[in-house]
């Protein structure tokens, strides 16, 4: 099917600036009405890793789509990354006119976390950039939060990473804070693997040092397979295993493929259920555009969009299921996580790199931004903190120039988990295999695996 939907029917100058999206306990709240807030959204990197464009910045692409997103009934987009070097205001006002809200994540291909060389990809060249794009973004009152990384830890033997990513969170918490911008959710997306899950989740929300937690949880989550059901999907074990969480949590990724002819998204009646609601905030659906993986709501050639079944079926689920009413059993005073024990390697979070101290008195340069081109995972800085891992018996450093050292961590990881890569797969350690391999399967999406071993902390 194919039709045009008139970008005047969601222009309106009368239409006021969105109210900020709050935290309040483990769920979201419209600042102005008080009322809590469910994530209803859909994933938006129109043209991928193949052809990497910020859709932000550039009207024509977002004055293309937002219709759709009407449409749809959408309240909320997660974009994977933006140049930060490009004018955003157009498209996020077209985006506050339409009341949709953006999700972001502050990582470029080669400007993130690399998850086999975690120390030296930490440094104040990759902060400088990560800030830049939070100065950019943080006065749009529809910014409702941002991803500190994406999936850093997508398997047992890479959760040694994971002291890195509470290291972002921190500094830009504290970014956020010295620049006396309002009070922005930072937060992880997690991919759903089976052996960690609780434990990371836990780990990015315990500690004293409140700018070191998470203010949200994303979860990337393939487990609902076409005509499914909240226990047979694992919905129910997942309530269960976040239950008592103290912050938000949504679905920053869900939609399994593995059907026959089109995804029917019979999760959303749950999704939206007081089933759900007590834990989880609703969720984004990968992913709005056709990009070669069978996950797109639609397909795009030029200006033209063309709805697909996926599209019409997300459409009608949407519309059909309301979000719970009254505060829906969300619950304002669980206390933050304890940290996990018995990891072997250290899980102290690593200091802000002194080079980039400086930004949190004096910000950094309005041209400071790079955008796609940035390239900071070989910068490393002389302070640059590697994580100390116990391997059986001896203390080793995880090594700047020898990757092998990402298998040795994860190693020790795994002893101490007691859990080895022959277990059970994550249900969504793969989009296109969902706990069917017999063994974690790292393989993604088809546009992101060129970034798999360079840009951990990006797509991945």
């Amino acid at each position: 099917m194919k039709f045009t939907l008139a970008l005047a029917s969601i222009v309106s100058s009368a239409i006021a600036t969105l109210p900020a999206i709050e935290v309040k306990g483990n769920a979201f709240f419209d600042s102005d009405s008080g009322d809590r807030f469910y994530i209803r959204g859909v994933d938006y990197q129109p043209g991928g890793s193949s052809n990497l464009t910020d859709p932000l910045a550039d009207k024509d692409i977002c004055s293309r789509d937002i219709p759709y997103f009407k449409d749809l009934g959408i309240n909320t987009v997660r974009v994977y990354s933006v140049d930060n070097t490009q004018d955003h205001d157009d498209c996020m006002k077209l985006l506050d006119d339409a009341g949709i809200y953006l999700i972001l994540d502050v990582n470029t291909p080669d400007a993130s976390i690399s998850r086999h060389d975690p120390g030296c990809s930490y440094n104040h060249n990759y902060l400088q950039q990560v800030f830049a794009t939070v100065d950019m973004f943080s006065n749009y009152t529809n910014t409702l939060g941002f991803f500190a990384a994406n999936e850093l830890i997508n398997d047992v033997d890479s959760l040694y990473t994971a002291p890195y990513a509470k290291a972002v969170v921190r500094d830009m918490k504290k970014y956020i804070k010295a620049r006396n911008y309002r009070s922005i959710p930072v937060g992880y997306s997690a991919a759903d693997v089976s052996q960690v899950r609780g434990e990371l989740a836990d780990y990015l929300n315990c500690g004293n040092d409140s700018d070191a937690r998470i203010d949200m949880l994303g979860v990337n989550d393939y487990s609902w397979c076409g005509q499914s059901s909240f226990t047979i999907s694992g919905y129910k074990e997942k309530v269960a295993l976040y239950d008592g969480f103290s912050v938000p949590i949504f679905l920053s990724e869900f939609g399994c493929n593995e059907v026959s002819g089109s995804r029917p998204f019979t999760e959303i009646g749950s999704i939206y259920s007081t089933q759900m609601s007590g834990v989880f905030s609703g969720g984004l659906v990968y992913e709005y555009s056709e990009e070669g993986s069978k996950y797109g709501l639609v397909k795009i050639d030029g200006d033209s969009v063309t709805t697909l079944t996926d599209y019409d079926n997300l459409k009608k689920e949407y519309s059909s299921t309301s979000d719970p009413t009254g505060d829906a059993g969300y619950t304002e005073n669980n206390d933050f996580s304890e940290c996990p024990t018995g990891w072997n390697f250290s899980i102290t979070v690593p200091d802000t790199p002194s080079k980039a101290e400086d930004y949190f008195k004096n910000g950094v340069a309005s041209d400071a931004g790079n955008g796609f081109d940035a390239d900071t995972q070989g910068s490393c800085d002389d302070d640059t903190y590697e994580v100390s891992t116990t391997v059986g018996g001896s203390s080793s450093n995880s090594s700047k120039t020898d990757d092998s050292s990402a298998t040795a961590s994860g190693s020790a990881a795994k002893t101490a988990l007691s859990s080895s890569a022959s277990g059970s797969a994550s249900s969504s350690a793969s989009k296109s295999s969902k706990g069917a391999a017999p063994e974690i399967d790292v393989v993604k999406y088809s546009w992101t695996t060129a970034f798999l071993v360079v840009a951990a902390g990006f797509f991945m």
